[in-house]
């Protein structure tokens, strides 16, 4: 035979005694030949004892290797009377059959192939093997951190197919809490571990605090070869532990790889799709797939369908806003619209810039764009934001602050770490509403909830100058903020009240194409001393109106809805906002 029978490998595995080489012997023979029944009966120690040669009392020990890995099952009564059975899982190791032992069915999923690597990513599978080659691969795990979940299972695959070993997967939250459980898991797979010589990959991405103290509890005692994956290490391990960071593929290296999927004809658009899409291996795949299933211009499609593999990170997380509005919609002045204007530029042309030109090389800090849009409410500060996703076709997230901010101290920059890192994939619009709810002015420091809050302001900053999309915040009293935050803040873009002529070009562009109106009069309508959005409740409402009596939108349908939204606002309604109205 080029390989050793099962039974001395299961002996050598686990360091088996002689006579408890032979005891599992015996258990085997029993229940594969039913000669050894007829000689030996029912097996049990005291017949090993008298029979088998080197016998000790302490091979059925608790802490011994046929109970401590569950090899042998118990029966009733007295020990030297009770019946022996052999494991399952072990019958079947030693005949060459090999699975996964059932009781991890559910918990430990399918082993993992490798696949082709980024050399970058090479780079850390070698790493690993070079742990694993150093160490006994017991003693020590492997951390692997960073922003991309998919790149951390691949390098993991490929270094335990470089070790000539197995990769399986085990999500943190199928990891039991309890001590007992627990036990009885880490045991069971320690085993499975060995019979199969397998890796565990403990998925940690998704885990909340409750879980990840869990998986550190698990993966504390187990001393077979196992990689964590998180975008922090767990906390709390006595035990040594190799960190090693995964960053995304290198622009190079995404280029490399688009070139092999897509072909040559995308060579024209692969600047701006890695310039925008910060993709890892498989999210690059999966997009080429989903392109190559549509119609129309290539380059468009794949546009597209690297958008859709960078948003379920986000999803859970803000709410995503599809763009409607145009910059025909916009009504504000010259001042305010190239502003507007500019900004598209620095997110379009950024790769450019900051790559091709050179300024990534003079420091990373300050690459961010930001930009605050301040303006009372109804100014047009989110249509805004609307108009520069359209334009340059990305998706746009509102952050919902409420869901951020925290009472309890550091979570507010967890959650907005989770954001951001979520966002970092394809460069999304982030666009927090009411900015000054938490980002307001750094307090002097009274009591410790002065100065976390002041912390969080400052984390902010650092991660909006670091973050390579567009961050835009939003406020309705400019005021409130901290000048230090307004001063490291790319673009300010104030957004006016509307004078009578912007209220007036407001009133022509309200409604749609396919409304029917009657004669309106852009003109005394701009009478009314509102901003854009009270502007568009009053239309809409007009239209319903209108819609109900069957005819054309007109004035009276106007002033009604007018009347109505005033009196919501606690607003009179003037005679000299209606002069002229018929």
């Amino acid at each position: 035979m080029d390989e050793p029978p099962a039974l001395e490998t299961l002996a050598e595995t686990f360091a088996l005694s002689p006579f408890e080489r032979a005891l599992v012997l015996l258990c085997a023979g029993v229940e594969l030949d039913g000669r050894f029944a007829e000689a030996w009966g029912r097996p049990t120690l005291g017949v090993a004892l008298a029979s088998l040669p080197d016998p000790h009392w302490s091979a059925l020990a608790p802490a011994a290797p046929l109970r401590r890995w569950r090899m042998l099952e118990l029966g009733g009564g007295p020990l030297t009377s009770a019946s022996l059975k052999l494991d399952e899982r072990i019958l079947h190791y030693l005949t060459g059959v090999q699975y996964l032992d059932e009781r991890l069915d559910g918990i430990v999923g399918a082993p993992v192939e490798a696949a082709e690597l980024p050399g970058s990513h090479e780079l850390v599978a070698a790493a690993v093997v070079e742990a694993w080659s150093r160490d006994d691969m017991g003693s020590a795990a492997i951390a692997l951190l960073g922003s991309d979940p998919a790149a951390k299972l691949a390098v993991a695959a490929a270094a335990c197919h470089r070790f000539g070993i197995v990769l399986r997967v085990v999500e943190a939250a199928a990891i039991p809490a309890a001590p007992a459980e627990q036990e009885g898991l880490r045991r069971l797979w320690s085993r499975e571990a060995m019979l199969e010589g397998a890796a565990l990959f403990v998925d940690c991405e998704a885990a909340d605090s409750e879980r990840e103290q869990a998986a550190a509890r698990f993966v504390e005692d187990l001393r077979v070869p196992v990689i964590t994956a998180g975008a922090t290490p767990l906390r709390g391990l006595r035990r040594p532990v190799v960190r090693l960071t995964l960053a995304k593929p290198t622009p190079s290296e995404q280029r490399a790889l688009w070139e092999r999927v897509a072909g040559p004809e995308l060579n024209g658009t692969l600047d701006g799709l890695i310039a925008q899409f910060d993709l890892g291996t498989r999210a690059i795949l999966a997009a080429q797939i989903q392109a190559a299933a549509g119609e129309g211009n290539a380059g468009v499609r794949l546009w597209e369908a690297c958008r859709v593999q960078a948003r379920p990170a986000l999803d859970d997380l803000a709410e995503r806003i599809e763009p409607v509005a145009g910059w025909d919609d916009l009504v504000l002045p010259d001042a305010q619209s190239e502003l507007l204007h500019t900004i598209v530029a620095h997110v379009r042309h950024r790769g450019e810039v900051y790559d091709a030109w050179g300024f990534r090389d003079t420091g990373g800090r300050g690459l961010g764009i930001s930009a605050l849009f301040a303006g009372v409410s109804g100014t047009g500060k989110t249509m805004a934001a609307e108009v520069l996703a359209r334009d340059l076709r990305l998706d746009l997230y509102r952050i919902d602050l409420s869901q951020v901010v925290s009472k309890y101290i550091g979570e507010t920059e967890k959650n907005l770490r989770r954001v951001f890192a979520a966002a970092e994939e394809s460069a999304t619009i982030l666009l927090f509403d009411e900015a000054d709810a938490l980002f307001g002015k750094r307090t002097e420091i009274r009591d410790s909830h002065d100065r976390y809050a002041n912390i969080e302001v400052s984390y902010l900053l650092q991660r909006m100058e670091a973050y390579r999309g567009l961050a835009i915040l939003t406020t309705n009293l400019r005021n409130a903020l901290d000048q230090a935050f307004l001063r490291r803040l790319r673009f300010v873009v104030e957004f006016p009240f509307p004078g009578a002529a912007q209220r007036q070009e407001i009133w022509r562009r309200v409604f749609p194409a396919r409304t029917p109106v009657g004669a309106l009069d852009p003109e005394r309508l701009a009478q009314l001393n509102v901003a854009g959005g009270t502007v568009r409740n009053i239309a809409l409402n007009a239209a319903f109106l209108a819609a109900e009596a069957r005819e054309r939108v007109g004035m009276s349908h106007v002033l009604r809805a007018a009347r109505s939204e005033y009196a919501k606002l606690e607003k009179p309604l003037t005679g000299a906002e209606t002069g002229g109205w018929s």
